[in-house]
């Protein structure tokens, strides 16, 4: 222990030991001691030393500094001590004393012993499991000390922890550690950690590192939060840009929606802080990420739909027509509104409807427009705004005509100020900058949009009084030819290239003005200095596009005479060479990179990225144009018209081809609409079938319990034919009466009989249609049945009573009086029930007549129902016929497409021939043409 108190301040006797001998004995006694106490101190010892000695205690203590880690895991305090002094040998602490030299060196200490300490993996993996531990001592120094190896060698960091299992899960727990030191420190671990590792990025994502992360800005005050909101925002920024799997997630989790919150800003501007201003610029870099032109369009175009839907863009407009914010965050949120809407025709419409709160209310785009051609205003402010109008017109024809139209004569209101008015002023003012704005907005506004670029043809400038009022197209040409800043002439040329490309008409127009061609040869023929060689691979450019899309109208300014002014007055290869000076130019490269005009100072600000992929376009077309032979080009036409004329008979073959799979497929679903219906017509009939079988079933009962009743009546009549001893006038009278009944009884039998018919008839008709009549028509038949078998009771009762006066006959005489008086009585009544009988009956046959109208009509529906499948079965073998003639059509129709092919194949064999690069077979119009003249010499011999 007296060792001890020596090094860490005590005094000793006698010469003091040198630094490296110091630690030398501590690291003896690190892994020499026994007792946990003395490693203890000599630990802290070292710790104390590190940063005064730490060339000295990285060599020659890092080893036993790792055994601690490894073997003394129950304590937590040595365990804190070692972290600390790995943590202080590796670390490289920024000093703001030490000169460039001092720093390097200590930097290339800092990697020299991460290297040492990430030889074997191991070592990260066990600085990951003491992540674990729960010990303030131990888990804070573990975290800074991860953090200063990823610093130092990152990759190989990441690699090893990539690896290691649960390595980023452990990682992510820090985010949820309730001490806030140890929260921060890992915020600034994972920075580290998810660096330029699409990976590790995914995994810290679907770690639920979005929620996280926004729950926290949430909880410190979003941008009016300190240092750990600066924090989230930088790992959220690594893990979301050009990392699409990561955007597609935090969009599909409704993440966008909570970030509307964040630019919520208040009337009162004035004051904000520093770290407001870093924070909120952090959050719309945050925005721009997930809308950013480099970005698959699917997924932009996604996240601007979000963004408008859950009013983001919105809020952005707000700060953006917002009084006192500060000029960097007001730049920065132009620049975020520009990618939002770019591309996207809602967003676009609705930034087109956005108003500046001023009085009277002007459109936010004429606002932009007075701040970008003013010439105090900050430069890449105006940067911003010339995008943001960029962005508005990016394929958006409905905006480009409504700025062209402000233009117009006929639109102009003089009361108010207009985007076209602006852009006008600006391209004719004094200031170069504004001018060469101007024409690249307005360039915009023509980009690929043909309608544009001849509407334009029309607006006319009042240049003076009493001067007759000029184009616009011959003002621009005039201010070029006056020799102006090569700003302003670039910006020119740009806005007349693209004026004219691709339109024929502003090519006659341009080519009209008797001095234009003259200058733009005198340009490019002449050998001026390094800063005009841009202005004249521009002005070559002009002429070449004049050249390209010519369509011979002008007699004096045609294809060939271009072609040969060329050659004559600047040569062809001079052309060529000079067309070459725009993409060799040093600024080029540069604005082909991005959409947005990012410059370092306005004299650099001379190339448009939009007018680079037009050079782009036209460079090789223009050249091979000019070198190209009037002979080459007349071929050419023709091979040109030809192929129209194929590829207008192959697009109305095509189109025939459409119709009638259109027809063909029509067709097809009728047959198969019909098909059902007929399915379904057959399930009806087969449920009617078994409806008319069950209720022959039950008629079958009926009918065998009819004739029990008549057997029975029949032996009752044949007991009564032997009965003697009545009266003569009793016995006729109730023989009458007898007859009568077998008459009734033979009348209904007959009428069963009709019954029974009739229901076999209905049981055929019952397979053709509908069944709900049938079931009327049946239901009536057991009510008729019914009636029937209560008349036969009434018959059998009747018998019974006549078999009585038969056996009261038979009795005698004596009883005759009394007998007769009775029977008489009984007779009256029988007469009565008889008389009842026949009503019943005339009723029955009432029922009768009915039922045979129901009949009639019942087979009248028969008849209509086997017509109309008569009728469906003959439309559908037409339908067969007509998909069998259609399939015979599109096979004709196949073969002259082949032959089609056949002969443009030919076609492009003889532009082959002719030295084009496009084609391959163009032999057969060769051979026909030697043809013809070996038959005009043969027909001249004779």
């Amino acid at each position: 222990m007296n060792f001890f108190r020596g090094v860490i301040g005590g005094q000793a006797a006698g010469p003091q030991p040198s630094g490296s001998e110091t630690i030398q004995k501590l690291c003896d006694r690190v892994a020499s001691s026994t007792l946990l106490e003395d490693r203890r101190d000599a630990v802290r010892a070292l710790k104390s030393l590190s940063k005064k000695y730490r060339m000295e205690v990285g060599t020659q203590a890092m080893d036993h500094l790792i055994n601690i880690l490894q073997t003394d895991r129950s304590d937590s305090e040595i365990l804190g001590y070692a972290l600390d002094t790995l943590y202080n040998i590796i670390c490289n602490d920024e000093e703001e004393e030490q000169d460039e030299n001092a720093q390097k060196q200590a930097d290339d200490l800092g990697a020299q012993f991460t290297d040492t300490f990430i030889q074997d993996p191991e070592h990260i993996t066990l600085l990951l499991t003491l992540l674990e531990e729960f010990d303030f001592h131990v888990r804070w120094p573990a975290v800074k000390l991860l953090t200063a190896l990823l610093k130092n060698q990152g990759v190989q960091v990441q690699g090893i922890i990539l690896v290691s299992p649960m390595g980023v899960s452990r990682l992510m727990d820090l985010l949820a550690d309730s001490r806030e030191v140890i929260r921060n420190d890992g915020l600034l671990l994972l920075q580290q950690l998810t660096k330029g590792n699409a990976a590790i990025q995914k995994i810290v994502a679907f770690e639920n590192a979005f929620e996280r992360l926004l729950d926290i800005i949430t909880e410190e005050g979003s941008s009016d939060g300190g240092i750990v909101v600066e924090d989230c925002l930088l790992l959220l920024l690594n893990l979301l840009k050009n990392n699409s799997s990561n955007q597609n997630f935090f969009k599909e989790g409704s993440y966008i929606q909570r970030m509307k919150p964040w630019f919520e800003v208040g009337d009162d501007n004035s004051g904000w802080s520093a770290q407001k201003v870093t924070n909120l610029h952090l959050m719309l870099q945050l925005v721009r990420v997930m809308v950013s032109p480099v970005n698959s369009p699917g997924a932009t175009s996604s996240c601007q739909k979000s963004m408008y839907q859950c009013g983001l863009l919105q809020q952005l407009c707000t700060i953006l027509m917002a009084t006192g914010v500060p000029a960097d965050i007001l730049t920065e949120t132009i620049n975020t509104v520009s990618e939002v809407i770019r591309g996207s025709q809602v967003n676009q419409d609705y930034f087109a409807s956005v108003n500046a709160p001023s009085n009277p209310p002007r459109p936010a785009i004429v606002v932009l427009l007075m701040s970008m051609v003013n010439e105090r205003q900050p430069f890449v402010l105006r940067c911003a705004v010339l995008y943001c109008f960029q962005c508005f017109l990016y394929k958006n024809q409905k905006g480009q005509g409504e700025i062209v139209a402000t233009l117009l004569p006929s639109t102009i209101d003089a009361n108010s100020i207009s985007a076209g008015q602006l852009l006008c002023g600006g391209l004719f003012s004094a200031d170069s900058l504004s001018n060469w704005c101007a024409a690249v907005a307005l360039a915009h506004a023509l980009q690929d949009n043909l309608t544009q670029k001849e509407q334009l043809l029309r607006v006319q400038l009042a240049t003076s009084l009493g001067k007759p009022p000029v184009s616009l197209l011959q003002q621009c040409t005039n201010i070029l030819s006056q020799g102006s800043k090569v700003q302003t002439r670039v910006g020119l040329l740009m806005l007349l290239c693209t004026w004219i490309s691709s339109c024929p008409i502003a090519v006659t127009h341009f080519l009209h003005n008797q001095e234009n061609v003259p200058f733009l040869t005198a340009q490019i023929s002449e050998n001026l200095g390094e800063d005009e060689r841009l202005v004249q691979g521009l002005c070559a450019l002009l002429l070449g596009i004049c050249i390209y899309y010519n369509d011979n109208s002008l007699e004096n300014y045609t294809k060939e005479k271009l072609k040969q002014l060329i050659e004559k007055r600047i040569g062809k290869e001079n052309f060529v060479e000079k067309l070459g000076f725009i993409t060799k130019h040093e600024l080029y490269s540069r604005a082909a990179q991005k959409p947005q005009p990012v410059f370092p100072s306005p004299e650099q600000m001379l190339f448009d990225h939009e007018f680079t992929k037009l050079v782009k376009e036209l460079e090789g077309v223009i050249t091979k144009a000019v070198h190209k032979s009037s002979e080459e080009d007349k071929k050419e036409e023709e091979v040109k018209k030809t192929l129209e004329q194929h590829d207008n008979i192959v697009t109305q073959y095509k189109e025939l081809i459409r119709e009638q799979d259109a027809q063909i497929q029509e067709l097809k679903e009728q047959v198969s609409s019909m098909t059902s219906q007929h399915e379904q017509m057959q399930t009806t009939i087969t449920q009617q079938l078994s409806q008319i079988q069950q209720h022959k079933d039950q008629y079958n009962i009926l009918k065998l319990k009819l004739g029990k009743d008549n057997q029975s009546q029949s032996n009752s009549q044949g007991d009564g034919s032997q009965v003697n001893g009545l009266q003569t006038e009793e016995l006729s009278q109730l023989r009458e009466e007898v007859e009568e009944l077998r008459k009734q009884h033979t009348l209904l039998q007959t009428q069963l009989s009709d019954k029974d018919t009739l229901i076999n008839t209905l049981k055929s008709a019952e397979s053709q249609t509908g069944g709900s009549d049938n079931t009327e028509l049946l239901q009536e038949l057991e009510a008729l049945r019914g009636q029937v078998q209560a008349q036969a009771a009434e018959i059998s009762q009747l018998k019974t009573e006549r078999q009585d006066l038969l056996r009261r006959a038979e009795a005698g005489s004596s009883d005759s009086a009394p007998s007769n008086s009775s029977d008489a009585t009984q007779l009256a009544e029988l007469e009565s029930r008889l008389a009842a009988q026949s009503s019943e009956t005339e009723r029955l046959k009432e029922e009768e007549k009915k039922l045979s109208q129901s009949r009639a009509e019942l087979e009248q529906q028969l008849a209509s129902a086997t017509s109309t499948v008569a009728i469906l079965q003959a439309e559908k073998t037409k339908l067969q016929t007509e998909v069998q003639e259609s399939k015979k059509e599109q096979d004709d129709l196949l073969m002259l497409l082949a032959d089609q092919d056949q002969k443009i194949h030919s076609l492009k064999q003889k532009l082959k021939d002719l030295g084009e690069t496009v084609e391959d077979e163009d032999d057969l119009d060769a051979r026909d043409q030697t043809d013809e003249d070996d038959e005009d010499e043969d027909e001249d011999e004779d």
